[in-house]
């Protein structure tokens, strides 16, 4: 799952959780005083939907039936966010007890709002420390100005796809880890046809399906915020410095028009013509699922490297831009310890977090699972628990408005590179104001 995919889905949201915030005041409840070890139903939501992904979760929750006779599991697949609102706004015996969620960028708007249970309470009774337990960026998606109400259930790591293929032929002896190679590297990799391509080194214009501007910022180190709360794009010197990269490699590529020209020409992103499995780009930033993907595609030429990091980082590489699944306790149930056993064993759990990420391929959310020798032995796969583990890697914070401040800075980014912004220190101040007033409004 691609989360940034879901960046405007979820200020589409963002007005039913406004309202989700005010309606849940008087039904919910953070007291926890039921009996986990009495025979119990509790009711679990996900998004999930694919026949694997049905089956990996319905098999994890049996384990849990078993260890736990007395806690049976009703489970619910194939929800959205929307219908979470909805129902955790009704209340009633109908409300699930405990929500996955693919959107992290909610989490902001589910723990200052009440919606999702704070977890701390029941993590301190289980003697569990969550920075000994969880990857640092995890632990960052998953909480809200210190208020911890969901934990990480799988995540998702990006990295660099590169056809080997062509790498060979190029003479390009491996993947490049600073941007300065991987500008050479693009550069060389690109064949020209006239006023399109026959082949493409790699698509820098934000339109790009996962070249967003908050991927891609990620190799910066940047912090979109202040201490105080507040925007900060225009301070930090890394989003000027992405920006500037990627307009530089737009210029050495071909420029924005015929960029865009032959990006039309591009497949479903999460089809079988996605361009790195038809080979019309060499490289590409993806997240792990792509591997998948492309074999099944029939794409057996597709290596994968952690992206490169700015040359005056080097030292960094083998970073990258993480996010992930999230899991929760809805505020409105009256079976919180129960539902706390189902979350804890899910998330904590090192075999059930192996098994599942070895049957969606997503990577494991926690420390142990992250070296478990029963991991899918896979170098591709390696790779990606590589960038989740790394120090270095980082993620974009929860807001209380969910993602519209990546929505704000990623339409910037549309004009800037489309030249319909010119000026980009008055354009990331001006995302800054935008961001703090939609803040602002929210709160």
């Amino acid at each position: 799952m691609s989360r940034i995919r879901k960046a405007a889905a979820a200020v589409a949201a963002s007005a039913a959780i406004t309202l989700l915030a005010s309606a849940c005041t008087g039904q919910s409840t953070t007291s926890a005083a039921d009996d986990a070890g009495k025979d119990v139903t509790i009711t679990f939501w996900h998004g999930w939907s694919a026949p694997n992904e049905l089956k990996a979760i319905n098999d994890n929750v049996t384990r849990f039936e078993k260890a736990h006779p007395n806690i049976h599991v009703k489970v619910q697949g194939n929800i959205t966010d929307d219908k979470i609102n909805q129902a955790l706004r009704a209340g009633g015996s109908k409300a699930p007890d405990v929500v996955s969620s693919f959107t992290t960028d909610n989490v902001g708007q589910f723990c200052s709002s009440g919606t999702f249970a704070d977890l701390a309470p029941f993590l301190q009774k289980s003697h569990i420390d969550p920075a000994a337990t969880f990857p640092e960026p995890m632990l960052e998606y998953t909480q809200f100005q210190g208020k911890r109400c969901s934990l990480p259930l799988l995540g998702d790591a990006y990295g660099l796809y590169y056809n080997t293929k062509e790498f060979a032929a190029a003479g390009i002896a491996s993947p490049p880890k600073t941007l300065s190679e991987f500008k050479q590297d693009a550069v060389k990799l690109t064949k020209s046809s006239g006023d399109s391509y026959s082949q493409l080194g790699f698509m820098p214009n934000f339109h790009g399906y996962e070249s967003t501007p908050m991927h891609i910022a990620a190799q910066w180190g940047v912090k979109y915020f202040d201490a105080s709360g507040k925007s900060q794009v225009a301070k930090d010197p890394g989003f000027a410095a992405m920006f500037g990269w990627q307009q530089d490699m737009v210029k050495a590529l071909g420029g924005f028009g015929k960029l865009e020209k032959y990006r039309s020409a591009f497949g479903d992103e999460f089809g079988a013509k996605n361009p790195l499995q038809t080979g019309q780009v060499a490289m590409g930033i993806d997240g792990e699922w792509r591997a998948g993907m492309a074999k099944d595609a029939g794409m057996k030429d597709l290596a994968v490297a952690p992206f490169p990091v700015p040359d005056d980082q080097v030292a960094t590489y083998g970073k990258g831009y993480l996010s992930g699944t999230i899991i929760g306790i809805a505020n409105t149930s009256a079976k919180k310890n129960a539902a706390w056993e189902l979350v804890k064993f899910m998330t904590t759990d090192t075999d059930a977090v192996v098994s599942f990420a070895n049957a969606i391929h997503n990577v494991p959310s926690t420390l142990a699972a992250l070296k478990s020798p029963k991991l899918d032995p896979d170098p591709s796969f390696k790779t990606f628990l590589d960038i989740a583990q790394n120090p270095n890697s980082t993620t974009t914070p929860p807001s209380v408005n969910g993602g519209a401040y990546q929505v704000t800075l990623q339409d910037f980014g549309y004009a800037y590179e489309s030249g319909k912004s010119k000026d980009l220190v008055s354009g990331l101040q001006g995302v800054d104001k935008q961001v703090d007033k939609d803040i602002a409004q929210a709160k």
